[in-house]
């Protein structure tokens, strides 16, 4: 696919667009589609009180949305892993949703496992009303075919926990158990995150405090993990401007035991859209301010016909931060339908630590 439409779980609606309405027109509408029109969805607005456990299933009123998994992992060796597993879900058109095939909602499932030296994936189309993929609120259950995360039993509506996750591609599987003391957090304004000044936004919350334990499987040899993980569900109609070209987005555990994240829309202009959450180890969150965020890349790669930036340096002076990512494997590249680089991080500098990076649109 050509690299003007490459996208990621907060592509995928546009991917579908392009696929439904055809390339010329995706191409007027910004990034991968996702600044089309939206007459018939429900709207993104400020206010909105998220509720638990309604909030952990499906919106088929809006357009698109997702339940996203990312772990930074050990095993007893020291080495480094990550592992990531995302369900997407896209409404074709919009409406009342109809029963068996003649439903609008199609689903896709990616999962992914990166060591050192080696990246792998799978991607899972299905579709919605014959049982093949979907999400139930409660008790908690998000799947596509064989790939699940469960709610177990006792689980936490406010935290999310604890949950079992497992996922498989034809050359690796992983099955993790994930627990959390803490709540939710929300993101941007209790939930509500401005992707742009025209308002463009999703709502959006995490769960960014997840302990994992599990097995990683490479070429049928298993190897016990632990470590770090983090949960990330938004939903939304339109959440890119038209003149927005791509993201680039952090997740990042600090060995001080407080979480960031950033993101930042590449816009045509130059003028990028800059936003930020600084977690607590205590749970509490405030927002960075636009002009507090650094975001700079300092190191790119070759890789997939693209030059990918994999290394960059990161300030938010009011916080006193100011670190250098580096990438566990600098060719994290999900070669899906529609491509885009993810893959664990390391950084140091003011603190040290462990993450996972998104980028779309090179």
């Amino acid at each position: 696919m050509n690299a003007d439409f490459q996208i990621s779980r907060r592509g995928f609606a546009g991917g579908l667009a392009l696929l439904a309405f055809g390339r010329k027109t995706a191409r007027t509408q910004g990034f991968a589609g996702l600044g089309s029109e939206t007459s018939g969805f429900a709207a993104v607005v400020p206010g909105r009180m998220l509720t638990f456990p309604a909030d952990h299933g499906p919106h088929p009123e809006y357009r698109i949305e997702w339940w996203y998994i990312t772990a930074n992992l050990m095993d007893s060796g020291g080495a480094s892993y990550g592992a990531q597993w995302t369900l997407f879900r896209q409404a074709m058109a919009p409406g009342a949703e109809l029963e068996g095939w003649a439903n609008q909602q199609i689903w896709m499932g990616h999962a992914a496992m990166t060591s050192a030296n080696t990246h792998r994936f799978s991607e899972t189309f299905a579709r919605g009303g014959i049982g093949q993929a979907g999400v139930d609120a409660k008790p908690f259950l998000a799947w596509i075919d064989s790939s699940e995360m469960r709610g177990l039993d006792g689980m936490s509506d406010t935290a999310i926990a604890p949950l079992d996750l497992k996922a498989a591609g034809a050359d690796f599987s992983y099955a993790l158990h994930l627990d959390a003391e803490r709540p939710l957090v929300l993101q941007g304004d209790a939930g509500y995150s401005k992707k742009s000044e025209r308002g463009q936004a999703s709502y959006y919350f995490s769960q960014p405090y997840f302990k994992a334990t599990g097995i990683l499987t490479i070429d049928d040899k298993p190897v016990q993990v632990t470590g770090l993980a983090w949960m990330d569900r938004e939903w939304s109609s339109q959440p890119l401007a038209s003149d927005q070209t791509g993201w680039d987005w952090f997740s990042l555990h600090l060995d001080s035991a407080e979480k960031l994240m950033l993101f930042r829309l590449r816009q045509k202009d130059g003028q990028n859209y800059f936003s930020g959450n600084w977690i607590g180890a205590d749970g509490k969150s405030a927002q960075v301010a636009p002009a507090d965020i650094g975001m700079t890349p300092t190191a790119s790669t070759e890789v997939a016909g693209r030059k990918v930036p994999t290394q960059w340096s990161i300030s938010i002076p009011s916080r006193g931060l100011r670190i250098e990512t580096a990438p566990l494997n600098a060719r994290s590249w999900m070669g899906t339908s529609f491509p885009y680089w993810e893959g664990p991080i390391g950084f140091r500098g003011s603190h040290r630590g462990v993450g996972y990076l998104e980028m779309t649109g090179y």
